[in-house]
């Protein structure tokens, strides 16, 4: 049995059986790369997610850390200030916003939305309690919370976790007439993703996100886009609504925002913030922690002294895109992406896309590190800083697996 194996084993004994990771175990990571507890190299193609989106020991947010470290303060609460909580203000700045309320995780900002949307509902447009509707899209992926997967479309989500959070309306993603025939005057806000990801990449029509908030503001209701996965250049802009100049009234951000530690944000403007959450309507004991900010002001200089990675990663995932499109297997339905952040759709009789995600994995003497959504989508997620070298290569093996798998 080998190292991995028995960490593997150990951990199934204590561990609930939530996920179905696949059979490796990380032990030590660098830029693009992994290995696991046996030293098998591997390029990590999925990166967290995106909350690795600037690469795994990236040395500016190593020394961040190592500088917080040495100072003995990881933790205060918010029962007091602390020197890194001006990130606050830094965030706003950078992202075009007057207030921030900063969070741990994306789901803990998507609550936070819901609780901002309800109560701006009743006291910024005078709604009555209680009768706040917030629309959703089909296919949406927001978080794990009760009341999250109590508007998703996902029955796997859902099931025996009734009983389920009233007040929201699931529409088809993509669909304005269908957003039009659901707002009504207890319509409080629109959330979506601006892509789809966990629903497997799914770009809406072109146009849609400007004509949806069009749609919003005509109706007095917010629109919410969480870019918690494809925020900060991972669409080739640095935030995916500005492809097409759709600027939302509520911002959601989470996962590269912290790189290294869970840190998410939501952001809005002064009048809905203030009227919203005042002392005592909201808190939490980790959120605004000297450590994760410490973290997220190195991520936002990160940003401003490249300014040219989000062309970048639009040139590189352009290109790579193009690459997939090229392989010959008779199992790709569809490439299609924004940035690096690509998904291959394979038809059904494939066979699913866990199969060619363990295939990569078990390349040697070097694999590759994907996962599966939505059961046919292969999706690959590259940190950030992935070079145009390394993208080759990871499509030479990618084009063998597909071509080679029957």
């Amino acid at each position: 049995m080998t190292k991995s194996e028995e960490i593997i084993q150990e951990v199934k004994r204590g561990n609930a059986n939530h996920y179905n990771p696949l059979s490796v175990v990380l032990s030590r990571a660098d830029g693009v790369w992994v290995w696991d507890a046996d030293g098998k190299k591997y390029m990590d193609m999925l990166a967290c997610y995106s909350a690795v989106n600037l690469g795994h020991n990236n040395p500016k947010i190593r020394r961040a850390i190592e500088r917080q470290l040495e100072t003995g303060l990881l933790q205060c609460s918010n029962a007091f200030f602390n020197e890194n909580q001006v990130f606050d203000s830094e965030l706003a700045d950078f992202c075009g916003f007057e207030r921030v309320l900063v969070m741990n995780t994306g789901a803990e900002a998507v609550e936070t939305f819901i609780k901002l949307a309800r109560k701006w509902f009743v006291v910024g447009r005078g709604g009555a309690e209680q009768a706040a509707e917030i629309i959703v899209c089909e296919n949406n992926f927001h978080g794990r919370t009760t009341t999250i997967v109590s508007f998703s479309s996902d029955e796997s989500y859902r099931y025996g976790f009734g009983p389920h959070t009233q007040g929201f309306k699931i529409i088809p993603y993509g669909d304005l007439d269908a957003l039009e025939r659901a707002i009504t005057s207890n319509t409080a806000a629109f959330l979506l993703e601006p892509i789809q990801g966990e629903g497997g990449v799914i770009i809406p029509p072109r146009g849609y996100l400007k004509k949806a908030r069009e749609l919003c503001h005509k109706n007095g209701v917010l629109f919410a886009l969480d870019e918690i996965q494809t925020g900060f250049a991972r669409t080739g802009k640095m935030f995916a609504w500005e492809h097409e100049n759709a600027r939302p009234d509520v911002l959601i951000l989470g996962k590269s925002l912290g790189t290294a530690l869970p840190i998410s944000a939501v952001l809005a403007s002064k009048e809905v913030m203030d009227a919203v959450y005042t002392p005592g309507t909201h808190g939490s004991t980790f959120a605004n922690g000297p450590l994760p900010c410490a973290v997220g002001r190195a991520v936002l200089d990160f940003f401003r002294e490249n300014p040219d990675l989000p062309d970048r990663v639009r040139d590189l995932g352009n290109w790579f895109m193009r690459k997939l499109r090229t392989i010959k297997s008779p199992y790709i339905q569809e490439v299609r992406g924004k940035g690096l952040f690509v998904g291959v759709e394979l038809k059904p009789e494939a066979g699913g896309a866990r199969r060619f995600a363990e295939s990569l994995m078990n390349l040697e003497p070097v694999g590759i590190l994907c996962k599966e959504t939505h059961e046919n989508v292969i999706r690959f997620v590259p940190p950030l800083i992935v070079t145009k070298e390394e993208l080759e290569w990871a499509f030479e093996n990618i084009k063998m697996v597909l071509e080679t798998t029957k």
